[in-house]
């Protein structure tokens, strides 16, 4: 690739100097926005000094009704918060210990993640004593690969699903398997006591 004659490459010993300000400002427009106050586009959001409408200092706080966690990095909870979906069971008390680790912390995520595997694991379990347990094979589209042209739709079009498609029966059907081979581990067990 060629360069002009009057530019020296940057990335080699003879670098050049690196230009002003105001020889950047002039040869790119825009260049140094955020230098200036003046020249920034948001200013008019920075201000203090404006009225913003608003009739409150802070915003009124919603009631905690039940205890909620809270990142460990905040003095307190947001002014408002959602509450659709409550900590419960083991799920909930796995949640709560990652409230102990700050935000910046792997522990905190990993610690979430492992509690909503445990909360899909009691609400299938749940679901299962109700008497309406999870759909496998609805789930895992099967009749719809058959049906519907799922081999023409995935090979030759160069879709990534493909690459892990081998392994999405074992993460469905995993922990059936597990929780059966548990289940049947203490119906053996009781029966070997009587």
């Amino acid at each position: 690739m060629a360069t002009p004659a009057d530019s020296v490459p940057v990335y080699t010993a003879a670098h050049p100097p690196t230009p002003g300000s105001d020889e950047l400002r002039a040869r790119i427009p825009g260049w140094g926005a955020d230098l200036d106050p003046e020249d920034r586009p948001s200013v008019p959001k920075l201000r203090h000094d404006l009225d913003s409408g608003a009739h409150w200092d802070f915003p009124d706080r919603q009631a905690e009704t039940t205890p909620r966690e809270k990142s460990i990095e905040h003095r307190f909870l947001t002014p408002v918060f959602g509450t659709a979906q409550p900590l419960r069971g083991l799920s909930g008390a796995v949640r709560r210990a990652a409230y102990r680790y700050s935000e910046g912390r792997a522990a905190h995520w990993l610690i979430l993640l492992l509690g909503d595997r445990i909360d899909v694991l009691e609400s299938r379990i749940l679901a299962a004593l109700s008497g309406r347990p999870d759909r496998m094979i609805a789930e895992l589209g099967l009749r719809a690969e058959i049906t519907r042209g799922g081999r023409r739709s995935r090979w030759g079009r160069g879709r990534t699903d493909v690459q892990h498609m081998w392994m999405d029966p074992v993460l469905v059907a995993g922990p059936w398997l597990v929780l059966g081979a548990v289940v049947a581990r203490l119906v053996r067990r009781r029966r070997g006591r009587r």
